[in-house]
């Protein structure tokens, strides 16, 4: 499974999942307007979108679970630990925020407290290092359970990745909580934010779900590994699709248009942290476990995208604006999808190989 010190299985995952993060932010025009409302133009629009996306949100996850499989649990001294994942990541996150407000000509004050919105997909930066900040805590914890207590732990996760739907559920059951906030749930209140199942929930969940393959689930064969993967990946991504279709507000027709409201509630069913999605990923990580092939194409293509991917993933979006303004007057919708991805993913990759060359700062630029 190794070349070097690489996991060759890890670098095919990488640039999946790189690919799947720009796939879709390539369909996010397909639902947002130009003002900054909701906007789906047709039948045939909604559909692509449930496709493509649905397909592609457990990209993040699987990000996670990439890291947990490698750093998981912590063998270091926490401040070695902390001070070479940090380094690592908040360095490239600061100069890259820098540049996309400067882009942007604006949000330079919400670097005091947050990720520049201007550069939304930088949100997965903190939330990794808050990730790192966990593991040493939980990892000698994690290393004492057993198989069955790991599943234990697991399937209470599980539990808690209904929580977007049963908020909805209970809207209709007690209706709002105050201020016309969704109903809060066990423990959360008006002047509490952390309710009962608050510490056993959220990506630490796959954390130890790349954990638990990793100690636990022993190397498949492929026809083992598609028997369980496979159904998994495909409930998943229909009961994904099935959200999405099923929350768009028909009594008009299409168009569809609304408010910015409108097009958060139809991502209900893309949240990082729903049933849907923890199920695609799992299955996805299953069947990328299986690629080990370190043949001509890995070295020639993939090793290269893989070391390129985070670079890929902080850059790509000053390319995808103008690469999908270019190809979308021209292509239908799932081809300008598609091919607005698989250009962008080039070319940022390119770009980050590039800056990644660059002597003394490459480093900082393109880890």
């Amino acid at each position: 499974m190794k070349t070097g010190e690489r996991i060759v299985f890890l670098d095919y995952l990488r640039v999946i999942a790189c690919f799947m993060v720009l796939l879709a932010h390539c369909c996010e025009p397909f639902y947002f307007s130009e003002n900054g409302g909701c906007l789906l133009r047709s039948a045939s629009d909604a559909i692509y979108l449930a496709v493509f996306v649905s397909a592609c949100v457990a990209c993040v996850p699987l990000f996670v679970m990439a890291s947990s499989y490698l750093l998981f649990p912590v063998r270091k001294p926490s401040g070695e630990f902390l001070k070479r994942r940090f380094s690592r990541i908040f360095i490239p996150f600061a100069v890259w925020s820098c540049i996309y407000c400067a882009f942007a000509g604006g949000g330079w004050k919400e670097l005091l407290f947050n990720f520049p919105m201007c550069g939304a997909h930088m949100w997965f930066i903190p939330m990794l290092m808050g990730l790192y900040l966990a593991m040493p805590v939980i990892s000698p914890w994690a290393e004492r359970l057993s198989a069955r207590e790991m599943r234990g732990w697991l399937a209470l996760w599980l539990f808690t990745t209904s929580f977007p739907f049963i908020r909805k559920l209970a809207v209709y059951v007690i209706g709002s909580a105050g201020g016309g906030t969704e109903p809060f749930l066990w423990g959360e209140s008006l002047w509490n934010d952390f309710g009962g199942f608050h510490y056993v929930s959220g990506f630490i969940g796959y954390v130890l779900l790349g954990f638990y393959f990793r100690k636990f689930v022993p190397e498949l064969s492929w026809k083992k590994t598609l028997s369980i993967a496979l159904p998994l990946w495909t409930a998943g991504w229909i009961f994904i699709c099935a959200v999405f279709l099923g929350r768009i507000p028909l009594e008009n027709g299409y168009p569809v248009e609304g408010p910015l409201s409108l097009a958060l509630d139809l991502e209900l069913g893309w949240r990082t942290c729903t049933t849907g999605v923890a199920m695609t990923a799992a299955g996805a990580f299953l069947m990328i476990r299986k690629l080990n092939s370190q043949g001509a194409f890995y070295r020639a293509i993939i090793k290269p995208l893989a070391k390129a991917s985070f670079g890929t993933y902080l850059a790509h979006m000053l390319v995808l604006v103008p690469v999908l303004a270019w190809i979308r007057p021209h292509f239908p919708t799932p081809v300008t999808m598609v091919l607005s991805a698989v250009v962008t993913f080039v070319l940022t990759s390119l770009i980050s190989m590039v800056l990644g060359r660059i002597p003394f700062i490459g480093r900082f630029i393109a880890p």
